[in-house]
């Protein structure tokens, strides 16, 4: 990840003060609402290392067979992460 969690914070919780202060929502749990915004943030900043970790236990199950056919780790990483991304429709940076 390239934010640090403690940045995350502060992010969340100044989205959450701006859109207080310009009217555009209401709440009389400000807290509870950053504290939401905060984890929603962390889940989406958090996709693609999920994603990568879900592509190398892949070819780890499929290392011998990969190692058979003479396929690179690197090709086959990158077209894995490309086929699961598409499938679950993720815009990947």
């Amino acid at each position: 990840m390239l934010l640090q969690r403690d940045y995350v914070a502060h992010m969340a919780s100044e989205t959450v003060k701006k859109l207080v202060e310009g009217g555009h929502i209401e709440t009389k749990a400000a807290e509870a609402v950053t504290q939401r915004v905060r984890v929603r943030m962390m889940e989406e900043l958090t996709v693609e290392d999920r994603l990568n970790e879900e592509v190398r236990q892949i070819l780890i199950e499929h290392q011998d067979e990969m190692r058979r056919t003479g396929v690179s780790y690197q090709e086959m990483y990158k077209k894995a992460k490309q086929q699961l991304a598409r499938d679950r429709k993720l815009v990947l940076r």
